[in-house]
């Protein structure tokens, strides 16, 4: 099969109403995309920070007291 100027090049112009909603198609699937990803992200970092607030919950932390040296006359 040899390679033919017809193969790589539309012969006919796309009009540009067809270009606008070509391009209005490709970047609202690609803004649908990176949305539902986003989504997954938060809810995913959501839990991780709800799971780490109970682990902390659950141990007290003991405070530790200093004990300030007397100033020296």
């Amino acid at each position: 099969m040899t390679a033919t100027k017809t193969e790589f090049f539309n012969p006919t112009k796309m009009s540009p109403r067809e270009k606008s909603e070509t391009t209005d198609l490709t970047a609202r699937s690609i803004i649908a995309v990176e949305l539902s990803e986003r989504q997954k992200k938060t809810e995913k970092l959501r839990a991780l920070r709800l799971e780490k607030a109970s682990l902390e919950r659950e141990v007290p932390v003991k405070k530790t007291t200093t004990r300030k040296k007397a100033a020296a006359k």
